[in-house]
């Protein structure tokens, strides 16, 4: 949760220009202030193990927030360009904005086992990835990647890494920490056996640890699978498919029932033609076929859905941009927007903004729904106070499927908005680092709102008043540390927040 509590040190900083702390990039805030001061951040990372000594981090009252706030990188954004460029011939990549997480670092240290070469450079942010040129070779020995709990690592190397020149390829198991055991992975490993993939997960609970045995897997395939349970199945098969031995035989994935939060999905594709292979989108049911002719990557999966087809063509091969720089993460923007609505504040993120290929830039919709006033340029986001005629925030009953990681953000929200707030089609929450379905109404209800879980929404009843001086439990779940720290936004006097 590195980069969530150092989020957390900067939106409750007082009146100062900061960047991140030195375990982290150095994304600077060019001017985000409150009217109080709230903790000595520096006291928070003098050294690696401070991390490990902190146990809680009090969030005072804020009454207002101000600033001007540059993104750090989006990581489903950061891993994916890592893989790629790792599989890219005429590289190397350099790739800029790189986010320093948990989830990054577990992907570099996997290519680093894998023999792929990564130089750091001096900033960093940036780093440098010397590409082989197709499937990465197998070792002349077993090889162990511990992925701890890197949802954004673990999928997609469980697919790329089952392709290899050779058939006789060495075992090669991705595993993680015990909840990474718990999320379900079967559907990936149903699509890539499909294929032909030499994959397998613990069957009695389909989820990892994940045990591959890399081979030659020829094209001319079509499969079919679920796109209920994870878009990163999907995301992760595109990547792989332009792996295969194919000649000229291309590689169909068809979505059997209903893909989920589609715009990631639409974003794995963009990024797949940065690197030079292009993805054709249809309808599994005919009903659209060529919709992807004069039509951008996301407006022809919105008109394939539910069901769409993609096709890659067996000949394609990644080649490297030389060049590549990191989208501002739109999830993270959301929380600094979000404290901007609930304080009546003007706050501007750089970084993303109409041009973004990231979905969640649609939570600022949801904002402006709820009464925010949304400024929008191609490059940034902004919320101005409210729109005139609001004097508060109103309840909302909204469709989340596209937007689940910001969704949490709506929760804080939600607790001091005028009338409940349904957030709808969120059942991927289940599977996420921790099941944020049942942590989301336990905190919330810890402070005082009631709160209707079914499937897949909750209906979330804010209190007359939100209970002072809480002790939130994060799970271990990042963002579940910056959702409860917008508690502190809530326009209530001495409302204070404690981040466990």
């Amino acid at each position: 949760m590195m980069l969530s509590l150092s989020l957390l040190v900067l939106m409750t900083s007082s009146t100062t220009t900061m960047g991140f702390s030195s375990s982290f990039s150095q994304r600077k805030i060019q001017q985000i202030t409150t009217k109080r001061t709230i903790i000595d951040s520096t006291k928070l990372y003098s050294n690696d193990n401070d991390e490990e000594e902190m146990k809680t981090l009090k969030v005072n009252s804020i009454d207002v927030l101000n600033g001007v706030v540059t993104l750090p990188g989006s990581k489903s954004l950061s891993n994916r360009c890592l893989l790629l460029a790792a599989l890219s011939k005429n590289g190397p990549t350099k790739v800029k904005n790189l986010l320093d997480s948990d989830d990054t670092k577990y992907m570099l240290q996997a290519l680093d086992q894998l023999s792929i070469r990564v130089d750091t450079e001096k900033d960093s942010d940036t780093v440098v990835v010397h590409g082989g040129s197709g499937p990465i070779l197998s070792e002349d020995k077993d090889i162990e990647l511990f992925l701890g709990n890197a949802g954004t690592a673990m999928r997609p190397l469980a697919a790329a890494l089952c392709f290899s020149n050779s058939d006789g390829g060495k075992k090669i198991v991705l595993d993680g920490v015990p909840r990474m055991r718990e999320r379900p992975i079967a559907d990936l490993i149903d699509g890539l056996q499909q294929l032909g993939a030499g994959v397998e997960c613990v069957k009695e609970t389909g989820c990892p640890p994940v045990t591959i045995h890399p081979k030659k897997i020829q094209g001319g395939k079509n499969i079919s699978i679920s796109g209920k349970m994870s878009s990163q199945f999907v995301s992760s098969l595109l990547m792989a498919a332009p792996l295969v031995d194919g000649g000229e035989e291309d590689i169909v994935i068809e979505i059997k029932d209903e893909l989920i939060s589609a715009p990631y999905v639409a974003l794995t594709i963009n990024l797949m033609k940065q690197f030079g292979v292009d993805v054709q989108i249809t309808s599994s049911d005919n009903k659209n076929d060529d919709v992807d002719a004069n039509l951008g990557i996301a407006e022809s999966l919105e008109l394939a859905l539910p069901t769409p087809r993609f096709t890659i063509r067996g000949d394609a091969q990644y080649v490297s941009p030389k060049e590549i720089t990191v989208e501002g993460d739109a999830s993270s923007a959301s929380y600094f927007l979000a404290g901007a609505a609930m304080t009546k504040g003007n706050v501007e993120v750089k970084g993303c903004g109409l041009d973004s290929v990231q979905g969640d830039i649609e939570f600022a919709d949801v904002l402006e729904q709820m009464g925010a006033n949304v400024i929008r340029t191609k490059d940034s986001l902004a919320v101005n106070g409210l729109k005139e005629g609001f004097t508060k925030l109103k309840g909302v009953d909204v469709d989340c499927g596209r937007i689940p990681d910001a969704a949490m953000t709506l929760a804080a929200v939600a607790l001091f908005a005028d009338g409940p707030t349904t957030i709808r089609n969120v059942y991927s929450w289940r599977l996420k680092e921790t099941e944020r379905m049942k942590a989301i109404v336990a905190e919330c209800t810890k402070l005082g709102a009631t709160v209707e879980e079914f499937r897949d929404y909750c209906i979330i009843t804010p209190p007359e008043k939100v209970k002072e001086d809480v002790e939130i439990d994060t799970y271990d779940d990042h963002r579940m540390a910056m959702t409860f720290g917008l508690v502190a936004c809530g326009e209530q006097e001495g409302l204070n927040v404690i981040i466990r």
